[in-house]
């Protein structure tokens, strides 16, 4: 069964080059690896990712397996991720399984395999939104989202929220983790200023791709901003190196 995983990891002072480089010189190589059907290895910006300028210590790794099996054998094993490992201060990486997916990435659809049975009502969950931005939206769209998506961190039931992005400006994603399904509902359904700018973008057109992922976390190693964003929320797992 495919298996879903997202890292964000945060690089050791003076590495800022290195991990800059890696944007162009990682992904041949992870064209190669076994069992991986589809990654994004993706920038961030600043204030916790969702600032206009670029934040050249944090970087985000989306990637679907054939298995878990497949995941493991890259995150314990592969060479080019021991270097990611080397070169980074502290790494988070979650397991995600989806619940619902709709729309395209790169004109597929990575999330669109049928989980393991869950209890979709319990337990911390995860949204992943991506969007391709129409060039001539782009000061519309920052604007707009950049204060939005700012305050989405301080949001009541998020564990975590994290800008990441594929291109400067124009290829944008939001990840977050939430206590809960309820939690996430009460926010996307009661904040004002996320319900204007959904609005926005299907009145004013800013997309020409999008898509959208919900998923239940079902693991969680490393930390963020020195923190394990789920503690409390998940039953402990043996240590791996992911």
């Amino acid at each position: 069964m495919p298996h879903t995983t997202l890292s964000v990891f945060t690089l050791k002072p003076g590495n800022r080059r290195w991990g800059l480089a890696q944007m162009g010189t990682s992904p041949p190589t992870l064209q190669r690896v076994p069992g991986l059907q589809f990654y994004k290895l993706m920038g961030s910006g600043a204030n916790n990712g969702f600032g206009f300028w670029p934040n050249l210590d944090r970087y985000g790794f989306v990637s679907v397996w054939d298995d878990a099996a497949a995941a493991a054998s890259f995150f314990d094993q592969h060479p080019l991720w021991a270097t990611y490992q080397e070169r980074s201060a502290e790494m988070w990486s979650v397991d995600l399984a989806p619940l619902k997916a709709q729309g395209l990435w790169d004109g597929k659809t990575p999330f669109d395999y049928p989980p393991a049975q869950l209890q979709v009502d319990t337990g911390p969950m995860a949204v992943l939104t991506r969007a391709s931005i129409r060039l001539r939206k782009t000061p519309r769209f920052w604007q707009f989202v950049e204060p939005t998506s700012a305050a989405l961190a301080d949001a009541v039931g998020v564990r975590a929220a994290i800008g990441l992005g594929e291109l400067p400006l124009v290829r944008q994603a939001t990840f977050s983790v939430w206590e809960s399904a309820q939690a996430m509902q009460t926010y996307a359904y009661r904040d004002v200023r996320h319900r204007e700018v959904i609005k926005l973008t299907r009145s004013e057109k800013w997309y020409g791709e999008e898509l959208f992922a919900r998923f239940q976390v079902v693991g969680s190693r490393g930390t963020l901003n020195g923190q394990d964003p789920l503690a409390g929320l998940l039953l402990p797992r043996p240590a791996q190196s992911r």
